[in-house]
């Protein structure tokens, strides 16, 4: 497959971009209604590519059915996905392909404003950024306020509800309702449950300025539907998962970095690419980010496609993989992930927070040899509650993905918990990424050091 999003090399222009075909999605949107687009983006199924995969043409549909008298759109660029850097990459590329369909979205909407929401710390990202919209309104083709904003470090930032506080100035704290109920800057708070009423809104809840959020590569994806047309978009892929996908792959492999690939291609054929089965060791787990149950050596032929990892009971998330070989012990990385969730933890829901640090402790335990059999029972009991009352997907990333290690490799932790010790001792980084260059992956060191209140260790 001919690579569709990712360009061979770098566009560094306007006039670059034009001559390559660029401009033609806008166009389109320019030439039709806000309706007729949205029908284009329903008909070519094009799935999120954030985590969640859900249907792009029902999200935007759910935004212009919100009542409100204005709406906003917003390009989620704070990559925070643990082994993900295709957001990045895309970005660093082409940053006129990303812009344009979000000119398309705030077109279709109608938003009054349009936000790009990027971690402070990608400074390439956001000068490239820069300098594109800066061209990109001095050749006329922005027509309504686009502002860049610079966030913070935390995994949080990532999540829509979350960008929309730090877009307000806020800390990322999620609120309780979708962007599409309650969006950006809206008068009306969001208060929990009380016996009595309290004092009316300023502007009244009808007033929620839907919010549309949509991640860089669904964005990438927009711009090109709108210039080639749905038929096109579906030569690639499946029926539920038609087109490509920009997967990451670090961890076990001899050729890490981000790859095109057309959707429903077996995980065994990108593996390959990567260089996972060079290093004479089998593969042992693939995980997709932190968010979605490990997939173990015996599913290595599914399908990258949404309706197959759902299947197999994972979820291909943000297609950021990372690949551990049987030189590693499962229980310790198990400890290592969930002590990032339970440092990014907003502290907002206490069973969370609690849950979080209870079955990072009781990891941690099992790993010194200070833990015995009942640290199981600890984990499984945490993990049914850890859930409760939840305004974010974080602690079901810890459920599904702690759940998930404990089935998939028991005699890791029965090893560990007879020994008293790792028989496979091996030092792991975090897998969040800061840069890949030259097939070498860089990963975020500070990490390590990060605590639950977001402060770090000296």
């Amino acid at each position: 497959m001919n690579s569709r999003l990712l360009a061979e090399a770098s566009i560094e222009s306007l006039d670059a971009y034009v001559a390559s075909g660029g401009g033609s999605g806008l166009a389109a949107a320019q030439q039709q209604s806000a309706q007729r687009t949205v029908e284009e983006l329903t008909r070519a199924n094009l799935r999120g590519r954030g985590g969640a995969g859900f249907t792009t043409g029902v999200k935007w549909s759910s935004v212009l059915a919100g009542p409100g008298r204005q709406r906003y759109a917003v390009c989620n660029a704070a990559e925070g996905e643990p082994a993900t850097f295709k957001d990045r990459t895309l970005l660093r590329l082409n940053p006129y392909l990303v812009l344009e369909g979000l000119l398309i979205a705030a077109r279709t909407i109608d938003a009054v404003e349009a936000y790009i929401a990027i971690k402070a710390s990608f400074v390439r990202e956001r000068e490239r950024l820069e300098g594109a919209l800066a061209e990109m309104t001095a050749a006329g083709w922005v027509d309504r306020p686009v502002h860049l904003i610079a966030g913070p470090e935390e995994y949080l930032f990532g999540e829509e509800k979350a960008m929309l506080e730090v877009i307000e100035g806020n800390e990322p704290l999620p609120r309780w309702l979708p962007p599409y109920l309650h969006g950006l800057f809206v008068t009306s708070p969001q208060l929990g449950w009380t016996a009595h009423e309290g004092e009316p809104p300023l502007e009244g809840p009808e007033d929620p300025h839907p919010t549309l959020v949509n991640n860089v590569e669904t964005l990438a994806n927009v711009a090109q539907i709108l210039a080639n047309g749905a038929d096109w978009f579906r030569e690639v892929g499946t029926e539920a998962s038609p087109g490509s996908v920009c997967c990451t792959v670090i961890g076990d492999v001899s050729r890490p970095g981000v790859f095109e690939i057309e959707l429903g291609t077996p995980l065994r054929e990108l593996l390959e690419q990567c260089g996972a089965f060079d290093g004479g060791h089998s593969v042992k787990a693939v995980l997709s980010g932190v968010s979605n149950p490990v997939l173990t050596a015996t599913q290595l032929d599914t399908a990258l496609s949404y309706e197959a990892f759902e299947a197999v009971g994972s979820g291909l998330g943000a297609a950021g993989f990372v690949v551990y070989d049987d030189r590693t012990c499962m229980v310790e990385v198990t400890a290592m992930l969930s002590k990032f969730l339970h440092v990014e933890s907003c502290g907002q829901c206490p069973p969370c927070k609690l849950g979080t640090r209870a079955i990072t402790t009781s990891l941690d335990r099992i790993i010194s040899g200070e833990g015995g059999d009942d640290e199981l029972g600890v984990i499984s009991r945490w993990l049914r509650t850890v859930t409760d009352g939840s305004r974010c997907y974080l602690p079901v990333e810890e459920q599904r993905l702690v759940s998930s290690m404990l089935r998939a490799f028991p005699e890791d932790f029965a090893a560990h918990l007879e020994h008293g010790r790792c028989p496979t001792p091996r030092t792991l980084p975090i897998p969040k990424i800061v840069d890949i260059r030259d097939g070498m992956v860089v990963y975020d060191e500070r990490q390590a050091r990060k605590r639950p209140d977001w402060t770090y260790a000296v």
